[in-house]
């Protein structure tokens, strides 16, 4: 079983133009190499629009056995290193996070 984490890259996320000084496909490459060292543990993805564009850069993990969290305003290096160490130790999510936790745009009223 693997943990999967999905990565906005619609019109809103990772896009230059909403977030000029932040470098998306840095973001992309960083999870892209720990999925690389993971070995078959974790697979990176990106999605053209999760329709969470109000809460842009989103990040989606879906840990094993889990729910998906739903993480928005993934723009800042400090919020990828508790993103990083969450998916490389596992277990539950860094307290750290949870000021990034959004609601998916179905269970919004």
């Amino acid at each position: 079983m693997r943990d999967y984490v999905t990565v906005c890259r619609g019109c809103c996320c990772g896009t230059v133009k909403k977030h000029p000084d932040y470098d998306h496909e840095e973001q992309v490459r960083r999870l892209t190499a720990l999925a690389a060292a993971s070995g078959d543990r974790l697979r990176v993805r990106t999605a053209d629009c999760l329709d969470a564009c109000e809460h842009s850069n989103v990040v989606v993990v879906k840990p094993r056995g889990h729910k998906p969290v739903w993480l928005g305003f993934v723009l800042q290096d400090a919020t990828m290193d508790d993103l990083e160490r969450w998916l490389t130790e596992g277990g539950p999510m860094p307290a750290t996070l949870e000021l990034n936790r959004i609601e998916p745009p179905a269970q919004r009223a």
